[in-house]
């Protein structure tokens, strides 16, 4: 019978994102871990609902945040999705709550999924530093001044920490974040926070 068993049953995902999150990004990474039998939480910086995009301008729908930043504990959860947009990790960015969030993942060695624009994330808490990891183009110098490496592909996994560059690549980062959410605790890379 486990057999037949989901591969992320059991398991909790924090989805980070704020007003201005690229919906494709959002609606997508969260489907395919639903999908894999997650239970999976829209973590933000206020309660209520965000506004999601099209292409960076063009409103598109609104999703209920389950919990803020403030009430989330990340040790609820077994694994972090950082969908992108530009201004849902900018607003992020600036938000040391947030951010804290985001570091306590690396700290406690679970699995991170970021795409697009969400390695800022990543890039502010600097967890990027001596990790090789894609995004959106226009974000290469800031991963690079923050230590990392920077690659133009369709997905790259760093130990656990899986980025892509844009709405494209979601097949490719679905697919692999399932992966390496499943493994979950066996990741052991990120204890350098």
């Amino acid at each position: 019978m486990a057999q037949s068993q989901q591969p992320l049953t059991d398991k909790r995902v924090a989805c980070l994102a704020a007003d201005g999150v690229e919906d494709v990004e959002y609606t997508q990474s969260r489907a395919a871990a639903e999908q894999a039998g997650a239970e999976v939480h829209l973590i933000s910086l206020q309660s209520g609902e965000i506004q999601s995009m099209n292409q960076d301008i063009n409103p598109a729908n609104r999703y209920r945040v389950d919990r803020t930043v403030s009430e989330a504990d990340p040790a609820d959860y077994d694994a972090l999705l950082l969908p992108g947009g530009t201004v849902n990790p900018d607003r992020l960015r600036m938000n040391p709550q947030a951010m804290d969030f985001v570091r306590a993942f690396f700290q406690q060695q679970k699995p991170v999924a970021a795409i697009c624009h969400g390695p800022w994330s990543l890039v502010e808490t600097g967890m990027v530093n001596g990790r090789t990891v894609t995004s959106f183009p226009s974000l290469r110098t800031d991963i690079r001044n923050a230590g990392g490496t920077w690659v133009d592909q369709q997905v790259q996994v760093d130990n656990g920490l899986i980025t892509s560059r844009n709405p494209s690549d979601l097949p490719a980062f679905c697919a692999r974040m399932v992966e390496e959410f499943a493994q979950g605790e066996d990741v052991r890379h990120m204890a350098t926070a």
